[in-house]
């Protein structure tokens, strides 16, 4: 059974009576590193909030099916998304700072799924938390626990927000945008932990981007989405290297050269 499979998703907003999912359909594997590529305003976050049940449900349309492991995520309750949620799929946002709360501990935030989601004492909360910072590579886990965002670096809070994530240890990691906001060297960092995290854990990752060479260099494979529709999917050097679509030919074209071949 595939862990995602998402037939004719269809999203309108009624607000602004816009159509900006267009009948999606998309196929992940367990262990599968899948990028989500395209402008902004294409659909791509909103083809990942439909996914991640984080979308506003009154203010829009859905039409289709999105599977997870067997269960329709679009026909589930509020409090049956929320089992699903954190537990089962984790989500990294763009912005770490509005991923964490600035009046609470860092080492809190990391263990906060835990007090949702299981019965541990918070002692045992606190080790796995610990636990988790490490693997990241959060510097000195005890003290840094203990710390507010604000006394991050940016690198250092999208890796606590990725910590707060995967503290459960879920079957898909949904990324979107998340080394947008930091400098090439981080951003490259933030990547690799990524790539081992999936593979050290058989974590699925579903990464949005508008850089196709974000993509390249964490993804096996590649959907290329243009107003709300998928113009091209594949593996993701054939996409890289052989484009057939006009919109994927301009994407690639529009990376800095030295991107391209660094």
């Amino acid at each position: 059974m595939a862990l995602l499979d998402m037939r004719d998703l269809h999203v309108t907003f009624l607000s602004t009576g816009k159509e900006a999912v267009r009948g999606v359909e998309l196929t992940m594997e367990p262990g599968q590193r899948l990028g989500l590529v395209g402008e902004s305003g294409s659909g791509k976050t909103v083809t990942a909030m439909a996914l991640s049940g984080l979308i506003e449900r009154w203010n829009v349309h859905m039409t289709g099916n999105v599977f997870f492991e067997g269960k329709d995520l679009l026909s589930c309750s509020r409090s049956q998304l929320r089992d699903v949620q954190g537990k089962d799929i984790g989500v990294v946002f763009q912005e770490p700072m509005t991923s964490l709360n600035p009046l609470m501990k860092v080492g809190r935030q990391v263990e906060e799924v835990l007090r949702l989601h299981t019965e541990l004492s918070p002692g045992e909360r606190r080790t796995l938390a610990l636990e988790a910072m490490a693997q990241v590579g959060l510097p000195e886990p005890e003290r840094t626990y203990e710390k507010y965002p604000h006394q991050l670096s940016g690198g250092q809070r999208q890796r606590a927000v990725i910590a707060s994530a995967m503290v459960i240890h879920p079957k898909l990691l949904i990324c979107d945008e998340p080394t947008t906001a930091l400098d090439v060297t981080v951003q490259a960092q933030i990547l690799e932990l990524l790539r081992s995290i999936s593979e050290d854990f058989g974590v699925a990752i579903f990464l949005i981007s508008h850089d196709l060479s974000v993509v390249r260099k964490l993804c096996e494979s590649v959907c290329v989405m243009y107003q709300g529709r998928i113009v091209e999917r594949g593996n993701t050097e054939q996409i890289f290297n052989a484009p057939q679509d006009d919109y994927t030919k301009r994407l690639i074209a529009a990376i800095p050269r030295r991107k391209r071949h660094g």
